[in-house]
């Protein structure tokens, strides 16, 4: 059995104090489109993300969260001059540093950049037929007309009825696997 595979490009996400002190008092997300996952979406907000080295800009993605997060590819990382830890989301505990900074005003975040674990979104009806359970680690095979498969280990599984089925790697890992700009899929693999 496939799944789709995404790829989920540089973004932020904030609590709504960091979306107030960005855009200012009351502001709200502007919806843009809707994601592949139930109740997420992308906005028409972008900030400029600044580490030591330098900047780039994001896009937020809705909704707010409890936690402020900043979700990069290594190469990203390097580009800002950020150490940032291999994580699954909301695990910012101990991540890197970065300033935010948007029309109405910056942040310093002392953590949140992390680069997101790939993982496989599933309900429980998917993991079921998969034969998998939530926070299994799982290899995941690509194998694409380029002709460059790829082998993906390390692979989290993430079971929630809030779910749809779909793997999300990071653009290095969809360059990698030339699969950034064409519809993938794989299968798990072990």
């Amino acid at each position: 059995m496939n799944f789709k595979i995404e790829t989920s490009a540089r973004h932020v996400h904030v609590t709504q104090e960091t979306l107030e002190i960005l855009f200012g008092k009351g502001f709200e997300l502007e919806f843009k489109k809707a994601l592949s996952q139930p109740g997420q979406f992308a906005t028409n907000q972008k900030v400029e993300v600044v580490g030591p080295k330098s900047s780039l800009k994001m896009s937020i993605l809705g909704p707010v969260r409890p936690e402020n997060q900043v979700e990069v590819s290594f190469t990203d990382a390097r580009t800002l001059g950020i150490v940032a830890p291999v994580r699954e989301s909301a695990d910012v505990a101990g991540s890197a540093p970065c300033k935010i900074i948007g029309p109405c005003g910056e942040v310093d975040l002392k953590e949140g950049v992390i680069v997101a674990k790939r993982h496989i979104h599933m309900t429980p009806a998917d993991a079921e037929a998969f034969g998998v359970v939530n926070g299994q680690i799982v290899k995941v095979e690509i194998e694409q007309e380029t002709g460059r498969k790829t082998i993906f280990g390390d692979t989290v599984v993430r079971v929630s009825p809030k779910y749809a089925l779909a793997m999300h790697i990071d653009t290095d890992e969809a360059n990698a696997a030339a699969c950034s700009s064409i519809d993938a899929t794989g299968r798990i693999v072990e």
